[in-house]
């Protein structure tokens, strides 16, 4: 960002006379640039217009300082705005859309194939009833060379 210094005026030309009209306490106007003698000429501002001219350039000045403050806030925002741009676009380039498609279908599959509440109550009834056929068969008949019947008959 480049820095763009304001044009407050233009170089006078010397080469024509320039009048100047003072105050009207002051007389006749005034050539400058003419070949009059520094005694001859009249004041050409008072001392409050000076003090009003510099406080004019302070305040410009002031303005001016502000303005740079404000444009280093701006392009040390602008070069972070940048560095996040990349970042993202470096994060989004990175990223493989289809496969990510891919895991979420596994995903899906592996959880439709996973079983429902029927299911897992049949089970638990069934492997419940399994259960106790066979102990009541182990107690009844014993384990072939561990031990005998348990239950007497």
């Amino acid at each position: 960002m480049a820095k763009i210094e304001p044009t407050v005026a233009s170089p006078a030309d010397t080469a024509m006379p320039t009048t100047v009209t003072p105050a009207p306490s002051y007389g006749a106007p005034v050539n400058i640039g003419s070949s009059m003698t520094a005694g001859d000429a009249a004041p050409v501002t008072e001392p409050r217009q000076l003090d009003q001219l510099s406080r004019i350039e302070e305040k410009a000045a002031r303005i001016e300082e502000k303005f740079a403050r404000y444009e280093a806030v701006l392009t040390r925002a602008e070069a972070s705005l940048e560095r996040s741009a990349h970042k993202v676009d470096a994060a989004a380039g990175t990223m493989d859309f289809a496969a990510i498609r891919g895991e979420i279908a596994a995903l899906r599959s592996r959880i439709d194939a996973t079983p429902r509440a029927g299911t897992l109550f049949t089970t638990a009834i069934v492997t419940a009833l399994l259960t106790v056929a066979l102990t009541v068969l182990v107690l009844r008949f014993g384990v072939p060379g561990l031990f005998g019947s348990l239950l007497v008959r």
